[in-house]
């Protein structure tokens, strides 16, 4: 059964009732809305000399780049020119522990959010926050100008509502509503994606991104939430290609040597988890399909083997020691719950080409890993743990568990400010 909207209207509720082929849509009535003015910037350096212009001033400013690595490259270069200029410089994306991603959150939704407003926080200086696409969701953030590296229609959208979200929050008398979206050519873009776009190549569908480009490219102004459903409609309505927009249109349904087809991806969920009667574990099925595997990679200070306790002792970022026993019995559940959930905190997820080097299983059980990670099934083949371990020294270098190098591609650190961060030699 098939059936065909017609309403224009945004937001919009439809409904299918029970054995009809006739929707029920009921248009929500829009309660006001708000004119952003858009500028598309192919200079990143002229959109940083505006931003800390705006800094100065005092306006909060949100940079969202599109990979942790340009963040954090972002970060470095503003960082010491905001202070300089008394503004101050912070970045938040997804490669922190979680006890110093929390902080970090913390800290910025108070001076960008609501608390900020009581005590006139957000109006003692101007500030630039730079992060990722953890920006778009979930955190109450609201920023008076807004600088982003280009992205889906989509995507774009959910980044505009951290500025001007809320009609109440103080302003600095500077600010207006306004962004840069930071873009390449149109042309080059379509011819390649890859040149273009850079690593938000490899984050996005290069087909999605030239049709999104299209769309955005004559733009200096939209109404939201008004021109919502247009620009989305505009990016993803079905369309003949020809050239290399129907190239990149191939690849996105059938895929390519580093990205799986939405063909693909459509059978796999038709298949499932299941072989011969047993559920895999989710590790198993993510290394497997997922283009956004992570790994756990715990970070120590230090990690050894006690005889006389016969446990593992791990000593922690922040100095303390956590013991555990290789006797599961030794503890009840309370107290391994409690283990657990403060190694977590010491946890940070990354990419398989970022991770350190894997380390057997049965070395991570002589240090009681096993009563707080899953180490992977050995009845299960290629079933490999998805936990790495990694020992940061007082130069934030990181480290395997003899003080060998952990990557053969990458030197990697570890600061708080920063987080985990790859570089290559």
């Amino acid at each position: 059964m098939s059936c065909r909207t017609e309403s224009a209207d945004y937001p919009l509720i439809t409904a299918l009732p029970n054995a009809s082929d006739t929707a029920a849509e009921i248009a929500v009535p829009v309660t006001g809305s708000q004119s952003l003015a858009i500028k598309l910037q192919q200079d990143d350096g002229a959109a940083v000399e505006e931003a800390l212009l705006r800094a100065e001033q005092g306006q909060q400013v949100l940079w969202i780049e599109n990979t942790v690595k340009e963040a954090q490259e972002r970060y470095l270069q503003l960082a010491e020119r905001a202070r300089s200029l008394g503004a101050d410089c912070g970045l938040l994306h997804s490669r922190y522990t979680f006890a110093d991603r929390q902080m970090i959150e913390d800290r910025w939704v108070n001076l960008f959010g609501k608390p900020g407003w009581a005590d006139s926080q957000r109006q003692q200086q101007g500030r630039i926050l730079i992060g990722t696409q953890v920006l778009e969701q979930s955190l109450d953030i609201d920023a008076d100008f807004l600088v982003s590296r280009f992205a889906p229609t989509d995507m774009l959208l959910q980044r505009f509502g951290r500025l001007w979200r809320h009609s109440e929050t103080p302003r600095n008398q500077h600010a207006c509503q306004e962004t840069w979206l930071l873009v390449p050519e149109l042309d080059k873009a379509i011819d390649s994606p890859q040149g273009a776009f850079g690593a938000s190549a490899y984050v996005y569908s290069p087909y999605v991104l030239c049709r999104s480009l299209e769309v955005w490219y004559s733009l200096d102004q939209i109404c939201l939430p008004n021109d919502i459903r247009s620009l989305i409609e505009a990016t993803y309505c079905s369309r003949q290609e020809s050239g290399n927009l129907a190239r990149w249109l191939h690849e996105l349904e059938e895929g390519s040597r580093t990205r799986i087809g939405q063909i693909a991806l459509k059978q796999l969920a038709r298949v499932g988890l299941a072989q011969a009667g047993n559920t895999l574990p989710e590790s198993k099925a993510q290394t497997r399909y997922s283009e956004s595997d992570s790994f756990e990679v715990l970070l120590l200070r230090s990690i050894r083997y006690d005889s006389e306790q016969k446990a593992g002792v791990l000593v922690l970022l922040n100095g303390d020691q956590v013991v555990l026993p290789l006797n599961r019995a030794s503890l009840g559940r309370a107290d391994w719950r409690a283990l657990t959930k403060q190694l977590i905190q010491q946890v940070v997820y990354v990419r398989p080409g970022d991770a350190p080097k894997q380390i057997s299983r049965e070395r991570l059980q002589k240090f009681g890993l096993q009563h707080c990670f899953y180490l992977g099934n050995p009845l299960w083949e290629n079933d490999e743990s998805l936990l790495r371990i990694a020992l940061v020294d007082e130069a934030d270098q990181l480290f395997g568990l003899e003080n060998q190098q952990l990557h053969d591609k990458y030197a990697i650190e570890y600061r708080p400010d920063l987080g985990y961060r790859v570089i290559k030699k």
